[in-house]
């Protein structure tokens, strides 16, 4: 007998094996089976029998063996990572089997039923307890949950509250909800970053104390993130909450998903298979037949849109959650750097409300999305500036350990002493990074506590949630940092957000820079006040007249949201027409100018290329990273079966074209950042 396995390679179709008759039964679909594959063995998944195989039967290789111990994957899980493959033009195998947990991902050998009897033991889940009926909810949280409550089937719902209003009880309430309707209903929860699990998982320990959690992400052990997969795989765990990673987690019973923060750039993948978790959130509902509730204080356009036009139905949550909490959503100033000239980077409107809300016990946040000390050092006498040697971009200031680093390959060497260029001693430092501030609020407010969190503080494991729960105990008057900070933590004592570095993201190349300014500003202003005190935002800029810090002022999304649409519409941008943006990398520019020229040569000659706007070849802004030069190649259509229909056709045409020097390329659907 012979069966179709996919494996984790770049294939148009799966590999053939043959199976022992001893293996074979229908419940061998979806099993994880081990196979040669040239010397050496790999994991892979059967996904159908194959009655007659197009190669001699005689060569066929043989399944070393079927992972029994673990139960085969469903026909819906099969569907949902081939629906994901193709949409995202990747071969099926490259979607499934890297959702797999690394345990299984790696051959299991002699010692992998020991590994698994150790990782299930890790799961020690216990049984749903009565719904908590203490839970308090505003008129608009019961109006949202109740919504949600009455879908029967697909259904996508699109919560958007101001931060502090609550969305997150919502989940919980629409979630025991679901899990109460079965004893065995699994629900999945998605947030963008790592970092935001540990106070999610407590707030759902909290709300029903026993539920059967389990996290899930990049962050955990091989042995705990296997654990957590298996006892969602069978069924045990009820709640999964996890990174974009999750969204392929095996969920044989799944009733409901909630992705949170939906609006976060974090749900696209950067490498690989480059999906959209939140997108991928929405089809797995639809294809499974049940409501995906998405929630933001600053939705993506895209699911604005989708709201907008009745294909998500809307729910509001317009005011902080609490007694009088209407009143307290916090001010928003900006600081205009023109007339008020920055000392260490900070404007002396700032400098003195910092110092006033220390003075009166409150802690206070500056937010600055820029790690480092400074992006740059420069010398005034030539000109020289740090650059990084393998990339196109400046070389970042590490006063910490004296180093130049690069933020993007991850170079670094010491800081010269003088000029390289011309020997001059005097070299400066130009700009202002998170250690850069974090250095000028101990000689502004010496008696302060101040406390940094940025990549760079983070690095050991457990390390940011260690000094999250040092803000959250107090102990901390000030917190210095970057995007870490802004989004879906619940400080309680914050009154005060000092925002600098604003203007940088105006003035940035990708169209969606405004949005995810907005979306960034709007979350960090969200840490302000949430305990009802008063409380205020001050924003640098030298831009104060700019229409999306006049909405920002009135914490007004919508007007926001509105025109930003109106512009997206006129331009013909994004999410008005689909894209798909093909990268080349080769050992030099030209060179993968060249093969991106090449390949939209052969984009015109594809049937309905009519309906497809391909634009030239151009390097990327950042031109060269890690020694390799890059370039890009946009295609996009009002259409997007259009696109689906001309993508495929296309990619294989430039599979099969011939062309010298090597060149490595890529295609990324939806793309994020152009």
């Amino acid at each position: 007998m012979f069966v179709d396995v996919l494996l984790d390679r770049p294939l148009p179709a799966p590999l053939v094996y043959r199976l022992d008759e001893s293996n074979a039964g229908s419940h061998v679909i979806g099993s994880c089976v081990v196979v040669p594959l040239g010397r050496e063995e790999t994991i892979g998944i059967v996904i159908g029998f194959n009655a007659a195989p197009t190669i001699d039967a005689a060569k066929v290789r043989s399944v070393r063996r079927v992972v029994a111990s673990v139960a085969p994957l469903s026909q819906h899980w099969l569907a949902l990572t081939r629906f994901a493959a193709d949409y995202y033009q990747h071969g099926w195998g490259e979607v499934a089997v890297p959702a797999l947990p690394p345990l299984l991902r790696k051959v299991p050998g002699t010692r992998f039923e020991a590994s698994l009897a150790r990782a299930r033991a890790k799961s020690d889940l216990q049984a749903l307890p009565p719904r908590d009926k203490a839970v308090q909810l505003t008129t608009e949280q019961r109006e949202a949950v109740g919504a949600i409550g009455s879908a029967r089937g697909f259904a996508a719902f699109l919560l958007h509250g101001v931060t502090g209003s609550g969305k997150t009880e919502v989940y919980l309430e629409a979630i025991a909800e679901r899990l109460l309707e079965s004893e065995s209903a699994q629900a999945l929860v998605l947030v963008p970053e790592i970092n935001l699990t540990p106070q999610f998982e407590a707030r759902l320990r909290a709300r029903f104390a026993g539920l059967p959690i389990v996290s899930l992400h990049s962050g955990l052990p091989d042995a705990e993130r296997t654990a957590a997969w298996l006892a969602a795989h069978e069924g045990r765990a009820r709640v999964v909450l996890g990174t974009r990673l999750a969204v392929f987690a095996s969920l044989p019973r799944l009733a409901m998903i909630v992705v949170d923060e939906e609006h976060d750039a974090s749900f696209k993948a950067g490498d690989g298979v480059r999906y959209s978790a939140r997108d991928v959130a929405v089809k797995r509902a639809q294809m499974a037949d049940l409501p995906v509730m998405l929630g933001s204080a600053t939705p993506s356009l895209e699911s604005w849109r989708q709201a907008r036009e009745g294909r998500y139905t809307l729910l509001t949550l317009p005011a902080r959650a609490g007694a009088g909490a209407t009143r307290e959503l916090p001010s928003v100033e900006c600081v205009d750097l023109r007339a008020e000239a920055p000392v260490q980077g900070l404007a002396p409107p700032v400098r003195d409300a910092l110092a006033t809300c220390v003075a009166a016990r409150d802690q206070a946040i500056v937010f600055i999305n820029r790690r480092g000390y400074a992006p740059v050092i420069a010398c005034a006498a030539c000109g020289w500036v740090s650059v990084c040697r393998r990339c196109t971009t400046f070389a970042a200031f590490h006063k910490t350990d004296a180093t130049l680093r690069c933020h993007h390959c991850g170079w670094q060497t010491r800081v010269p002493v003088v000029c390289p260029t011309c020997g001059n001693p005097a070299l400066a430092a130009v700009g202002h990074g998170t250690q850069r501030v974090e250095e000028a609020l101990h000689e502004l407010l010496p008696a302060a506590r101040v406390e940094r969190i940025d990549r760079d503080t983070t690095q050991r494991r457990h390390a940011a949630r260690d000094a999250l729960a040092a803000v959250h105990a107090g102990t901390v008057d000030v917190l210095v940092g970057t995007q870490m900070i802004a989004k879906g933590h619940d400080f309680r004592r914050v009154a005060l957000v000092a925002v600098l570095n604003a203007d940088s993201q105006l003035v940035a190349p990708d169209f969606r820079a405004p949005e995810r300014l907005f979306a960034v500003l709007m979350q960090v202003a969200g840490r302000a006040g949430r305990a009802g005190q008063p409380s205020k935002v001050l924003v640098q800029t030298r831009f104060p007249g700019h229409p999306l810090f006049a909405a920002l002022a009135r914490l007004d999304y919508r007007a926001f949201a509105e025109r930003e649409l109106a512009d997206r519409a006129a331009a013909r941008m994004p999410p008005f027409v689909s894209q798909a943006l093909l990268r080349a990398e080769a050992r030099s520019l030209e060179t993968a100018l060249d093969f991106l020229r090449a390949a939209a040569l052969e984009g015109g000659k594809v049937a309905g290329a009519s309906a497809i706007a391909l634009y030239d070849a151009v390097p990327m802004p950042l031109a060269k990273l890690a020694g390799v030069h890059r370039a890009q190649l946009l295609v996009e259509s009002v259409s997007r079966p259009a696109l689906q229909r001309w993508l495929p056709i296309w990619l294989q045409r430039v599979r099969e074209m011939r062309f010298s020097p090597r060149v490595r390329w890529q295609i990324e659907v939806d793309p994020q950042e152009i």
